[in-house]
C-alpha cells in the first residue's frame, strides 16, 4: 500500500503517512474533534521525516475522555512503530494530548514538540475569550453587514469566525484534498468537558512532573492563547521545557505566511537533535499498516 493512502485504523479511525525517509514522528490535529487539520503540519514535516497523521477517535462508539485518547495512540505507537520512540507533534489540542500522553507512556516516545498549545487553567481561557471578543468586534465595526453578529451568543460568533480570529494573514490554500474533516461537536464536547475535569480534580497539569524527556513549545505571538501564560503554567511542572515565539504568527505556524519557514526550520532543527542517534539505526523502511 503506498504509504500516503488512507487505510482503516479499527473502526472510525484512520490514518495518513507521509515522507520515506528519516526518524519517525507523529502529528496529533487539534479541537478536540479537528480531524484532518495537521496535514499541513505533517507534509511540511515530511521533507525530513517519516510521518504518521493519526485522525482521532470520532464521537459515537463509547463516550470519549481523554483516557481514550490516550490509549489510542499508545496503541497506535505499539503497533506502526516498530519499537522506535516517536517524537509527538501536538497542534493545539493535540499538544494537549501530547503532554497528557507523556505524563503516562514517557517510555514509548523520544520528545514532544507543542504547537499553539491549549490551556490548562481558567486565568488563560479567559484571556482567549477577551481577545477574541475584541477582534470579532473590531473586524464588525469595520464591515457594518455583518452587525448583526454581534447578537450572537459569543459560543456562536467565536465557531463562525474562529479562523479570522486566530490567524494572523494566513496563506491560501487551493488543494481540497487538504481539507479536513467535518469538525465532530460531539467528540469535541465530550473530550473537553473531559479534559476541563481533569483539570478541576487537580490530575492536569499536576501529572506533569512526571514528563522528563525533551519538550518544546511553539507559539505565535499573535495567537489568542497567550504563549507566555501558558509556557508559565506548563514551566513549574516541566521545568526544562523550552519556548521559542514567532512574530506576525497566529495559532498554527504552518499556515501563516510570515512564520511558515521560519517555524519548519525551528522544530525539523530542534527534532533532528533529539530523534538522530537517539532511536540508534532508525528505520528507512515502510511503516506498518
Amino acid at each position: 500500500m503506498n504509504m500516503t493512502d488512507q487505510i482503516g485504523w479499527n473502526r472510525n479511525r484512520r490514518i495518513r503517512f507521509h515522507g520515506d525517509h528519516g526518524p519517525l514522528v507523529i502529528t496529533l490535529h487539534g479541537g478536540p474533534g479537528a480531524t484532518g487539520s495537521a496535514v499541513r503540519m505533517a507534509q511540511g514535516l515530511s521533507r525530513d521525516f517519516r510521518v504518521i497523521e493519526p485522525w482521532q477517535r470520532r464521537s459515537g462508539e463509547i463516550p470519549l475522555t481523554v483516557g481514550v485518547h490516550i490509549q489510542d495512540l499508545r496503541n497506535l505507537i505499539l503497533s506502526h512503530c516498530k519499537g522506535e520512540k516517536p517524537a509527538l507533534v501536538g497542534s493545539s489540542w493535540g499538544a494537549m494530548l501530547a503532554l497528557a500522553y507523556a505524563a503516562e507512556h514517557s517510555e514509548t516516545i523520544n520528545s514532544i514538540a507543542l504547537v499553539g498549545c491549549g490551556t490548562f487553567d481558567k486565568a488563560s481561557r479567559k484571556v482567549i475569550a477577551q481577545k477574541r471578543r475584541l477582534k470579532i468586534a473590531d473586524y464588525i465595526s469595520k464591515h457594518p453587514e455583518h452587525k448583526a453578529d454581534l447578537q450572537l451568543d459569543i459560543g456562536a460568533q467565536m465557531m463562525k469566525w474562529h479562523g479570522m480570529t486566530d490567524t494572523y494573514e494566513p496563506l491560501t490554500i487551493d488543494d481540497a484534498s487538504l481539507a479536513p474533516e467535518p469538525f465532530d461537536v460531539q467528540g469535541h464536547t465530550e473530550t473537553w468537558q473531559d479534559m476541563l475535569r481533569s483539570q478541576e480534580t487537580g490530575i492536569y497539569p499536576q501529572s506533569f512532573t512526571s514528563v522528563k524527556i525533551p519538550a518544546i513549545m511553539l507559539h505565535g505571538a499573535d495567537d489568542p492563547h497567550p504563549g507566555s501564560m501558558i509556557r508559565d503554567t506548563l514551566q513549574r511542572y516541566i521545568p526544562h521545557l523550552q519556548y521559542h515565539e514567532f512574530p506576525r504568527c497566529g495559532h498554527d505556524p504552518e499556515i501563516e505566511k510570515h512564520a511558515k519557514d521560519d517555524f519548519f526550520a525551528v522544530l525539523s532543527g530542534w527534532l533532528k537533535e533529539h530523534l538522530f542517534g537517539t532511536n540508534g539505526l532508525f528505520s528507512t523502511l515502510s511503516f506498518i499498516v
